[in-house]
C-alpha cells in the first residue's frame, strides 16, 4: 500500500491507536479524516488539519449521515479504517454483566458491520480501495476478565475473512490489523508491559507499506498470541492470563 497518496477515513480515531495512525497517515502524505463521538477530540484534530466528522457506530442513522458527509468532502475516499471499540471487564458469575456484553457486541462487532455496509457500495463502485478492520491478539488468545471483548474481536476476525472472500475480484481489499496490548490510556491500566504506542504505530505503518499489503497486519509482539494454538502454547498462556481474574472487583479481598 502506498501510504503517500491515500484518502483515509478512520472511524474511532479520536484517541489511542486510531489517533496516532491518523497522524502518521497525514505525515506520510495521505488525506485523512477521522470520525468519532468526542467533540473536544474532533476539534483538536481539526486544528491539526485533519478532517473530522461526528459518528456513533451504534446508531445506523449516525453512520449513514457520516458516510454521506465524508463522501461529499472526500469523493476519492479509498481507505476506511474501523477502530471503534470498547473494552469492558465482566464477571460472568454476576448477571449484571449482560449490559456490558450487549454494549461490547453492538460497538465492536455490529458497529464494524454498520460501517462496512455503509462504505462498501462506494468502494466497489470505485473498483479499488481498502477496508482495515481492527481485531486484537485477544481474538486468538482470550483475556478472561474481558470475555465478550474477546468474543467480539474473534467475530470481527471471522467477518473480515468472509468479507475478503466476498469482495474478491472487486478491487477492494480487506486488511485486518491485530494489535497486542498497546500503551494507550485504556491498556496502561490493564497491562503495564503494553507495547509503547509509538513503537506499535511505526511497525504498523511499515507493514502497511509492504507490497502486497498482508491480509493480517501482525506486529512482532502479537505473534505469540496469534499463533498460540498452532505453537502448542495456548493452554499454558490462557492459564497464565486467567490469573488476571483477580482484578475483577468481586474477586478482590
Amino acid at each position: 500500500m502506498d501510504l503517500s497518496n491515500r484518502t483515509v477515513f478512520i472511524v474511532g480515531g479520536t484517541s489511542g491507536i486510531g489517533r496516532e495512525l491518523a497522524r502518521r497517515f497525514t505525515a506520510a502524505g495521505s488525506a485523512v479524516a477521522v470520525g468519532g463521538r468526542s467533540a473536544e477530540a474532533l476539534s483538536e484534530l481539526s486544528d491539526e488539519g485533519i478532517g473530522t466528522f461526528g459518528i456513533d457506530v451504534t446508531d445506523g442513522a449516525s453512520v449513514a449521515r457520516a458516510r454521506d458527509a465524508v463522501l461529499v468532502r472526500y469523493p476519492e475516499l479509498d481507505t476506511v479504517v474501523i477502530m471503534s471499540g470498547v473494552m469492558l471487564l465482566e464477571d460472568l458469575r454476576d448477571p449484571v454483566h449482560f449490559e456490558a456484553a450487549q454494549t461490547t457486541i453492538d460497538t465492536n462487532l455490529v458497529g464494524t458491520i454498520r460501517v462496512v455496509d455503509a462504505f462498501t457500495p462506494h468502494l466497489v463502485q470505485r473498483g479499488a480501495g481498502t477496508f482495515v478492520t481492527v481485531t486484537s491478539g485477544i481474538a486468538f488468545l482470550p483475556f478472561p476478565p474481558m470475555p465478550t471483548y474477546a468474543a467480539s474481536k474473534a467475530a470481527v476476525h471471522a467477518y473480515s475473512e468472509a468479507l475478503r472472500a466476498q469482495l474478491d475480484g472487486t478491487g477492494v481489499s480487506v486488511v485486518e490489523l491485530v494489535p497486542p496490548a498497546v500503551a494507550t490510556a485504556g491498556q496502561e491500566k490493564v497491562n503495564p508491559q503494553a507495547l509503547p504506542l509509538d513503537d506499535f504505530a511505526a511497525e504498523v505503518m511499515q507493514l502497511l507499506s509492504q507490497n502486497p499489503t498482508p491480509d493480517e497486519v501482525l506486529v512482532e509482539r502479537v505473534l505469540a498470541l496469534r499463533w498460540a494454538e498452532r505453537d502448542g502454547t495456548y493452554d499454558d498462556l490462557v492459564a497464565k492470563r486467567s490469573q488476571a481474574l483477580a482484578m475483577l472487583p468481586s474477586r478482590q479481598g
